[in-house]
């Protein structure tokens, strides 16, 4: 439902929009952050950065983006956004896919125990 929000251990997100195959989402990472490694089976995703430096973790590989840099994440890719800064790191994440469900996750490693 877009406004729709809630609160991490590692920062927060908020639906901005959404509709047949797709969902733009607002996500705001903590300095120092990460969110869980993880993989989507029904989503695709493309991340722009928009504030701050994201050092990404994709497939066990590193990927640092800056301000105006984009990231795709294939269905079934393990990713993980990652905040290495002292400053908060946003990011607009566009989800396409059959199913844009919260529920479409497999954590493979979390920092807070959630796997």
């Amino acid at each position: 439902m877009i406004g729709e929000s809630d609160d991490r251990p590692w920062g927060t997100w908020t639906i901005l929009d959404e509709g047949a195959g797709f969902k733009v989402k607002r996500i705001e990472v903590k300095p120092h952050a990460r969110l869980s490694y993880q993989t989507h089976e029904h989503r695709a995703e493309h991340w722009v950065v928009v504030a701050g430096t994201a050092s990404s973790i994709i497939d066990g590989e590193t990927v640092v983006s800056r301000v105006g840099e984009c990231i795709d994440i294939a269905i079934g890719q393990p990713h993980r956004i990652v905040n290495n800064e002292d400053e908060p790191l946003t990011i607009i994440e566009i989800q396409r896919g059959d199913y844009l469900g919260e529920d479409d996750i497999t954590r493979l490693a979390d920092d807070f125990g959630r796997v």
